[in-house]
């Protein structure tokens, strides 16, 4: 894939920052007084794994201003080595504008994870084009992939067409576009019809187009095995993205990861990767898990390193697959990558002490 030269970005997101509370302990979130605080959105988990190995990685995103939880997320960005450009909003007094929170409570044993959103007042949900200098960003700075999810193309009217109208832009600039479809129903009830249209204009420039069986059949209305069924088959999945590939001829790169849950705490994981018609897998391992919520996040961050990288696309899923188990390991729902030995070290099954 040719990544435009010289730019001072490698890679940026369009994302609305909130915080994530975590119960201690791994309790569930109605029996437990202690929890952890974190920034979190699913895009700068995506960018935290190129931030942290070295990249230079932008966020475009949207404050409350004076607020001292907005302080906290920048605080939290820059820990991450996570540039950002925002507007400032004025709160608006109590029942004004905020930033959301994540209640995540991680599950244990047979006790599943519990996901609480709550996202009302959300200030990210006011993000729109002409908060940003696209000209300054994507023309005169240069950014190499822009990164969207459906989770933000979905918060809102005004980010919807946000996504559209950034990613337009910086196709036009010489930038590649990844798009992580990341369906959830909760978001599309009652706007089918205005997010498939959307998603499917989105997807029509994407260069790097990520999801599960659930997420292109949804999405985007291609035809394959039943949505969220269980146990998909890998000669399945290769049939859906070879639909999807005829109806968004653009993409280049496809990928997925491949989950099977034994226990909270026990997963079988794998992926798949294709770039320009060459495919790869990672077979299912088992995994150990600590905390599953950004897993799929950190396995497409990693995908988007190998790419910065260069490497084929054999290398950079694998790096993918042990980016996104690494990331299950920490309480938080990024991974903090020290290196890239680190990574590989996972997807060679090395679990040596290292002195």
């Amino acid at each position: 894939m040719k990544l435009k030269p010289n730019a001072q970005h490698n890679l940026a997101i369009l994302t609305s920052m909130g915080l994530r509370m975590t119960p201690a302990n791994r309790q569930p979130a109605y029996a437990e007084n202690l929890f952890k605080l974190q920034g979190t959105s699913a895009e700068s988990n995506v960018a935290t794994i190129s931030a942290t190995l070295g990249k230079n990685v932008l966020a475009l995103t949207k404050f409350v201003q004076g607020s001292p939880m907005a302080e906290f997320i920048k605080r939290d960005l820059r820990a991450r080595n996570i540039q950002f450009v925002g507007r400032e909003v004025p709160q608006g007094g109590p029942w004004g504008y905020r930033h959301q929170f994540n209640i995540a409570d991680a599950g244990y044993g047979a006790r599943g994870p519990v996901v609480c959103n709550d996202r009302a007042g959300e200030v990210g949900a006011t993000i729109a084009a002409e908060d940003f200098d696209l000209a300054q960003i994507f023309d005169a700075d240069g950014v190499q992939i822009l990164h969207l999810s459906g989770l933000i193309a979905a918060l809102s009217e005004s980010t919807g067409k946000a996504c559209l109208a950034v990613a337009e832009y910086a196709k036009k600039s010489g930038t590649l576009i990844s798009f992580d479809l990341n369906y959830r129903a909760s978001f599309w009830k009652g706007r089918e019809k205005e997010l498939a249209k959307l998603f499917s204009s989105v997807a029509s420039l994407s260069d790097i187009l990520i999801g599960n069986e659930e997420d292109f059949q949804l999405c985007l209305g291609v035809k394959g095995p039943e949505a969220g069924g269980k146990g998909i088959e890998t000669a399945h999945f290769i049939k859906l993205i070879e639909a999807t590939q005829k109806a968004y001829p653009n993409v280049s790169v496809f990928a997925t990861t491949l989950r099977e849950v034994i226990s909270a705490n026990t997963h079988l994981w794998g992926a798949i990767g294709c770039m320009n018609g060459v495919w790869t897998q990672v077979p299912l391992r088992e995994i150990t898990v600590l905390d599953r919520i950004g897993g799929g996040d950190g396995f497409v961050g990693g995908l988007l390193y190998g790419i910065l990288q260069g490497w084929d696309i054999e290398k950079a899923t694998q790096f993918a697959w042990a980016s996104g188990a690494l990331a299950t390991t920490f309480e938080t729902d990024y991974a903090h990558v020290l290196s890239e030995q680190q990574v590989f070290s996972i997807y060679n099954a090395d679990a040596r002490v290292k002195r």
